[in-house]
């Protein structure tokens, strides 16, 4: 059985940066696309970063880009979502997502999700 649990949450001031993890058990992650993604209360959950099982590519929602990265480690079975110069706009739950079909920052489709991490940026 595939799971995700995502760490690496915390506060933060804003400026500041965080890396999250998101370790994958139960199946191998080289076969798995994964994608990031944040909600916050009232609001659709949103996509925010994603990364291929393949070549590696990588894609990034427009208030992201050029401040997260997203990396993986198959080795480790896990994926990180290194997050700079954060912002009030970026406090949310953050969650992971993998499957073997789907690749996007689109929420829908992912098969497998993990429980999240609270990520609040405070001043």
């Amino acid at each position: 059985q595939v799971q995700l649990v995502e760490s690496g949450g915390g506060l933060v001031q804003p400026g500041g940066r965080l890396r999250l993890s998101c370790v994958l058990s139960g199946a191998a992650l080289e076969f798995y696309a994964v994608g990031w993604f944040r909600q916050v209360p009232g609001k659709e959950r949103e996509g925010v970063a994603c990364i291929s099982s393949t070549d590696g590519r990588t894609e990034y929602s427009e208030s992201t880009k050029g401040r997260f990265t997203i990396s993986r480690d198959n080795a480790q079975n896990t994926v990180y979502l290194q997050m700079n110069s954060l912002n009030a706009e970026d406090t949310a739950v953050y969650y992971c997502a993998a499957d073997t079909f789907m690749y996007g920052i689109s929420p829908y489709g992912y098969d497998y999700w993990g429980q999240g991490t609270q990520v609040t940026v405070f001043s």
